[in-house]
Formats: structure tokens, sequence, C-alpha cells
């Protein structure tokens, strides 16, 4: 058996065995509470750079396929789990999970007291940590001085790491409604494939486009994508955004794309102390009082409080929904152009599927917009 160990900056140190590549990881470590959809996480581009604790006890039980990938690639910096499963058991399987992990070289662990762990990055916060094994495995002293030596998250720009090299293009397989851009900040391969069910051509841009690229496009509508990193850093996703709302081309924000729509309207972010991560996370609408359970990943949050309303450069504003488990901004609406954004993932691959209207409601604004022209 190859040995690993999981050292937080804290000190604390957790040990097991090996899971996927032998060798050095660091990153943020984070847990996510999905029961299911592991191979959605770990290719998810949000991920980049965190070590993703699974807290579901057993994980691998349906190995890894070939149509479920989120991008092009696995994401995560590493991964800790309890039980890995020893045999795959799906049709649909091609390989198991460690083999995934090892092809891409992703370090892991497994056999760890996952519980005990998410309770103390609960109780401490998401904090730095390295995964180590085979030669990378030291004393304890050496492993921790390398954790402190890695970049932390407050601060990381990491939208340029994950975006498109270019501009592509996903059409729908019926006729072509609309057109929209969307700002490739994170982008998961499920997003276009859910507006391409209601006709939308999608435009995928680099993060760095400008809005002559989205003139380009000649958009009905204006979608900004999930990702990874401090939204503190976007200041060219967040002057793009201004220039889009300045023309009120319709615009719809998920995740990452949430907290930039929030910049451009004049909010602050800040970090959370552990995020939220996992498939059943509650969400209340202020207006409904609604409740739907969603799928999230982030880290980081909008300043604001329920039902709060506030001025913009473009007019009046809204927190338009919140979470009920810490108060989280999980919504914001704009009242005078047509814009809205939501912390939560509508696309879920893996579910749930509560949001998923919002793509139709993003289809009423582009259809409010041009019937307006």
């Amino acid at each position: 058996m190859n040995t690993a160990a999981l050292v937080l900056e804290d000190g604390k140190v957790f040990r097991g065995e090996a899971f996927g590549a032998t060798g050095q990881t660091l990153g943020e470590v984070v847990f996510c509470t999905g029961m299911t959809g592991y191979q959605e996480t770990l290719t998810d581009p949000s991920y980049h750079r965190q070590i993703v604790v699974a807290t579901a006890p057993q994980i691998g039980n349906t190995g890894w396929n070939d149509e479920d990938d989120e991008s092009t690639r696995i994401w995560v910096a590493g991964y800790v789990v309890r039980d890995p499963a020893r045999t795959p058991s799906n049709w649909r399987s091609r390989r198991p999970l460690d083999e995934a992990l090892t092809e891409q070289g992703v370090v892991g662990i497994a056999g760890v007291d996952t519980r005990t762990l998410t309770r103390h990055i609960r109780e401490r916060g998401a904090m730095r940590g390295g995964v180590f094994s085979g030669d990378t495995l030291t004393s304890v002293d050496e492993m921790r001085q390398r954790v402190l030596e890695s970049p932390q998250m407050v601060g990381a720009d990491l939208a340029g790491e994950v975006t498109v090299a270019e501009t592509y293009v996903v059409r729908p397989a019926a006729e072509t409604r609309f057109r929209v851009a969307a700002l490739d900040v994170g982008i998961k391969t499920n997003t276009p494939r859910m507006m391409s069910q209601r006709g939308i051509e999608t435009h995928v841009l680099p993060a760095h486009a400008t809005i002559d690229d989205v003139l380009a496009v000649e958009p009905d509508g204006f979608f900004l994508a999930n990702g990874p990193g401090d939204p503190a850093t976007t200041d060219g996703p967040v002057a793009l955004t201004k220039e889009v709302l300045d023309r009120e081309i319709p615009t719809f924000g998920i995740c990452f794309g949430h907290q930039i729509l929030g910049r451009a309207l004049g909010l602050g972010t800040y970090k959370l102390r552990y995020g939220h991560r996992g498939i059943n996370i509650p969400v209340i609408d202020v207006a409904t009082g609604r409740v739907a359970i969603t799928a999230q990943n982030h880290g980081f949050a909008i300043e604001g409080e329920p039902g709060q309303r506030f001025d913009t450069p473009y007019g009046g504003a809204v927190i338009s929904h919140y979470c009920p488990n810490d108060g989280c901004v999980e919504g914001v609406r704009a009242q005078d152009v047509p814009a809205f954004s939501v912390q939560y993932h509508p696309e879920a691959a893996a579910g749930p599927h509560d949001a998923a209207p919002l793509f139709d409601e993003f289809v009423n604004l582009m259809e409010a917009r041009r019937a307006q022209a």
C-alpha cells in the first residue's frame, strides 16, 4: 500500500493511502456535499486549484464514462475520499475513477475520515492544504511549509487559466431563435447544451473578450458563466459587463458570472468561511417565498441583504434570492435594464433541476427586448 497524507496549513494531518496519481498537489481544501455527480464535479473548471473532499462516504461506484465531462479535463487540484469503490458498476462506465485520476495526473488520497475533516473545515474555514505521497511524503514540518508557501485563494485571478483560447460556436439542433455571446470564465459543457435546447446559438468567447467581440456576434443576449478564483480580480469582465449593460443587452449570469454582474452593479464581494459546494443547497426567492434546491460551488459571495433594493448606474436593482442556511446572497435582478443573475447552477448535470427554468426566463428577456426593437 502506498501511504499518503493530507496536510492542512494549520498543521492538522490526515493519513491515508494514495488514490489516483502519486506525488504532491497543493490547493484550497474544500468539501462538497453531493452524493452523486463526482465526474461533473471533478471536470468543473470552477474547482480549479481546489482540493475537493467528498463528504459522501463511498465514491466511484459508477466509474468514469466518456459523456459526462463538463470540460476537456479534470480541473481539481486533488481529491480526498473515504471509501473508493473497488469495482465500478454502471453500463456507461469505461474505466475506474482512480484510473481517470492517474491518467490525468490528479493526486488524491483515500481512507481519510472525511467526516472529521469536514467538521474541521466547517469550524476553522476553508484553508490551504496539500496531498503528499511517494517521494513527496516527508516530515510534517516540511510538508506544511510547502503548503504555507502556496498561493491563497483570496486574490487569485484564475479565469484566464481556464478560459477557451478562441471563440467557438454551439448551434441548436433545430431552428435558431436567438444568438447569445457567452463569456467563458470557466463555462461548463452543459450550459450551451441547455441553451441549444431552447433554440439558442451560443458563441463562447474568451475571458479577455472586448465589447467589439461581443457586438460582432450581433447577440440577442449576453451570458456570464461560472468559473474559479476571486471575483475581486475580474476587472476586465466587469468593465465588459458594464458596456453590455450600457447597451441594454439582456444579460444572465450564474455563479462566478453572478459575482461579476454584482460588481458591475456596484456591489462588493467577500470570502465565505467555507463556501457552498454540493447539489442540495436551498435557495429562497424573495418575491414569491418559493424554495429551490440547487447545485452550487462558490467560496466567495456578493454583499447585500435579502430583498435589499439599491441604486446602480443603470437604475434600480434588488437582491432577489438568498440562502436560508446563512443568509448569503443568491440572486440579483436589475429593474431598469434586462439583467439578472443567480449564485447557483441552473445547468447542473447531476441535478437537481429546480433552477432549469431560469434559461426560459433568459429567453423571455430576449423576446421582450426584441419586441421593443
